[in-house]
């Protein structure tokens, strides 16, 4: 995932990797999330099944979660006071909002591109939660984090400083 600062400055990317799919091996994220307090960023996401290999059919997850569109979305929990906007702790089991900036063929979010924007005080050693759901023929404008079954759940740290 990449946080690219609307403001221009470094791009923060951070990696989670599954280095063998459904099998016994947890996955591997490669640091944590180092945000820039006051700062307004889009965060971009890639999902890559690193079972095939670039070309092949199944290795860009990204392209079929954007073409399945109606049946996909990404929930997101954070630490309380993480950002000012949006407010709260997100749109997992609660009602928090997300500024989503894609969206399906039915205008509900999608939630590979997103906008936040970092507290004025620092903060470390926060949560950040990814969850992507798959909800074929449950999605609506009011599905939840419970619906569907979930295709990923990651959680990084987040420092804000």
């Amino acid at each position: 995932m990449q946080f690219v600062p609307s403001s221009g400055g470094e791009t923060i990317i951070v990696n989670a990797i599954d280095p063998d799919g459904d099998g016994p091996q947890d996955i591997e994220i490669d640091g944590p999330i180092n945000l820039i307090v006051g700062t307004t960023y889009t965060l971009t996401m890639q999902f890559i099944n690193g079972l095939y290999s670039s070309g092949q059919d199944g290795y860009d997850v990204t392209a079929e979660v954007l073409k399945e569109g109606d049946e996909h979305q990404v929930f997101f929990a954070w630490g309380a006071g993480s950002f000012n906007d949006p407010v709260g702790t997100g749109n997992i089991n609660s009602t928090g909002s997300v500024n989503y900036l894609d969206e399906d063929d039915n205008s509900r979010p999608i939630g590979i591109s997103t906008m936040w924007s970092t507290a004025s005080t620092s903060s470390s050693d926060n949560s950040f939660r990814i969850l992507l759901k798959h909800q074929p023929g449950t999605k609506s404008d009011t599905s939840t984090s419970s619906d569907g079954e979930t295709d990923l759940d990651i959680t990084f740290t987040l420092n804000i400083n």
